[in-house]
């Protein structure tokens, strides 16, 4: 004898408040991108699809959720899908569709990118790794699609950097060094700061999709810092490295603010409600805490600061 389960979810809780994100996290998913001609992309992702639940309802229908998801990426392995965040936005409007009881569908995702590269000095062919970062929030009145990426650099301390100068400074005055030799030495060569591994996120949200190129996004969070690093080193390219990121010391807030001087200049062509997210995450060498700065704001309010305007 069959019998009709009880849908729990749908019974009213015991405390009646409304939630704006419930959903799930860490669903790992393999998703493939044409390219044309050249050879699909296939990235190792992880999801989390959230929707918002009205006061009077228990719970979300959680393999509803699982279902759409896989239909969902399915699709996009089966069927061209030339960017991550149009794959995303595809999900978000079909959550919202099959969730009678909900106001907005939001799907986030995360993939490692394997970008092909030289070295700086020797130009030896090595590989950096860069971490994809799209979503998407589709509600009643339309869908908005974020695209960026985080990457990993370099970063020195201009105030202990600063430091070192000065004591270099006086130890040459010491030794009978003239004033415009000292200035001109120190000019030619950065003394040592000490120096943290900066983790950059840049990312750009519009109504629809984005019309910007990842990899460009990606650039500009690399050159943000004080200088790039390379999975594989020869000495040379230490050298490299370790010159240009004391020639170019940032504290973590100029970092955030190369990303918004960049994107200002390369970004022109987006509208003005194109909202930027920029984050500087910096893993301290002599401290045990990090040092972070981050800004999320709209093309208009960025193009206004960075011209001295008011809005």
């Amino acid at each position: 004898m069959s019998h009709q389960l009880p849908d729990v979810q749908a019974s009213r809780p015991d405390v009646t408040v409304g939630l704006s994100q419930v959903g799930v996290t860490g669903v790992d998913k393999l998703v493939k991108l044409d390219r044309g001609e050249k050879r699909p992309l296939v990235l190792m992702a992880e999801f989390e699809v959230f929707v918002d639940l009205p006061s009077g309802r228990k719970g979300i229908d959680m393999s509803r959720n699982m279902q759409v998801i896989d239909e969902t990426l399915e699709a996009a392995v089966s069927e061209p899908a030339y960017r991550v965040e149009d794959m995303c936005g595809d999900a978000a409007e079909r959550l919202l569709e099959k969730h009678e009881y909900t106001s907005t569908a939001e799907v986030r995702m995360t993939a490692d990118f394997v970008v092909r590269e030289d070295t700086p000095a020797s130009e030896l062919p090595t590989q950096s790794t860069i971490t994809i970062v799209a979503s998407a929030t589709a509600t009643g009145e339309g869908t908005r699609e974020e695209i960026g990426a985080e990457v990993v650099g370099m970063t020195v301390c201009p105030c202990s950097q600063g430091m070192s100068a000065s004591r270099a400074r006086e130890v040459m005055s010491d030794l009978d060094v003239d004033d415009d030799t000292i200035e001109a030495f120190l000019e030619a060569v950065p003394q040592p700061g000490h120096s943290q591994r900066g983790h950059a996120t840049l990312t750009v949200t519009t109504d629809g999709s984005p019309d910007v190129d990842l990899m460009d996004l990606a650039e500009i969070a690399r050159d943000s810092m004080s200088a790039r690093i390379y999975n594989l080193a020869k000495r040379p390219d230490e050298d490299h490295m370790t010159y240009h990121a004391h020639a170019n010391a940032k504290f973590v807030e100029d970092c955030v603010r190369s990303m918004a001087e960049q994107v200002v200049d390369d970004l022109d062509h987006l509208g003005d409600d194109a909202v930027v997210r920029m984050k500087q995450s910096n893993d301290e060498s002599i401290h045990q805490h990090n040092a972070h700065a981050e800004r999320e704001v709209t093309l208009e309010q960025l193009r206004a600061e960075l011209n001295g305007d008011e809005l």
